[in-house]
């Protein structure tokens, strides 16, 4: 017999004071399963439970998003070049719009047949591993709560910049830029992603310091595997997941400073054959 038919010998024993244990015998249910049962008959009477059990039964209900907030996810998508969900939750709270990341990307997948096909037909192509130092320069970003941390790393060197700005919008993006070029200096093939961070103003500006923009594939990280891998031993080593203040950027930044005076000339990469990469830089010179 069905779950409605078993409620209904089960309330129709009760009814006859039949124990509970012979009950359970009867429709085959646990005496924990037949006691919510009869405080829900108790509560709502036997035609008001089963028809509340049905509606249950139909699945969990989601509460819904505004068709309004679902169209500005997908509008933010379309005008920033497809940028990833956690940009459209950043831009979003710009608009006083609180999304979290994973009901950003429930929207997508709702409205978007398939993520991972639209990333295998995106434009660009990944920038491969520079052969002299500064041919190859990948950027980034890293989220520290109320700050950002734009990043930057020479592929064949290894050498790093982080320049903290309390915001991710364009103009943060060129001012983080002119800082990596002063370190840097000329810039053969500059790499980032598409997010809106690396648009307008960086973009008006970056042919002054890279001879070549390459903006990396959607849904790709190896694209952007040498300052992904950065992002992250700096996350672990240094700043962990204690988010910053608005006001903490002199401290972000001095103690990003410090991390790369440790990160420059002490700490060995495997990659490099367990040098540094100030021992690189300095081999590089001797050439």
């Amino acid at each position: 017999m069905d779950s409605v038919t078993q409620i209904r010998v089960a309330w129709a024993l009760r009814r006859k004071n039949v124990p509970v244990e012979e009950i359970g015998q009867e429709v085959g249910r646990h005496r924990a399963t037949l006691y919510r049962w009869f405080r829900g008959i108790a509560r709502y009477g036997i035609e008001g439970y089963i028809r509340r059990y049905r509606e249950a039964k139909k699945g969990r209900r989601v509460r819904k998003t505004h068709p309004y907030v679902e169209q500005r996810v997908l509008s933010i998508r379309r005008a920033y070049r497809e940028c990833c969900g956690q940009k459209i939750a950043y831009l979003l709270q710009q608009e006083g719009i609180v999304l979290s990341v994973s009901t950003v990307y429930r929207i997508l997948n709702k409205h978007l047949k398939s993520l991972r096909k639209h990333a295998r037909t995106a434009r660009g192509q990944p920038a491969q591993k520079g052969c002299c130092p500064r041919d190859v320069v990948q950027m980034d970003t890293l989220d520290l709560g109320g700050l950002y941390a734009f990043t930057a790393i020479d592929t064949y060197t290894r050498e790093a910049v982080v320049v903290i700005r309390p915001g991710l919008s364009a103009q943060d993006g060129q001012q983080a830029l002119e800082v990596v070029a002063q370190r840097f200096g000329p810039i053969r093939v500059l790499q980032t992603d598409g997010g809106s961070e690396f648009e307008k103003e960086f973009a008006a500006v970056v042919h002054r310091y890279a001879q070549e923009h390459v903006i990396a594939r959607p849904y790709k990280k190896n694209d952007q595997a040498f300052i992904e891998c950065f992002n992250g031993t700096l996350r672990r080593e240094e700043f962990g997941r204690t988010p910053f203040k608005r006001s903490d950027l002199a401290l972000a930044q001095r103690r990003a400073d410090d991390y790369l005076a440790y990160y420059h000339s002490q700490r060995p990469h495997l990659a490099l054959g367990m040098r540094t990469p100030a021992q690189v830089i300095a081999e590089s010179h001797l050439r």
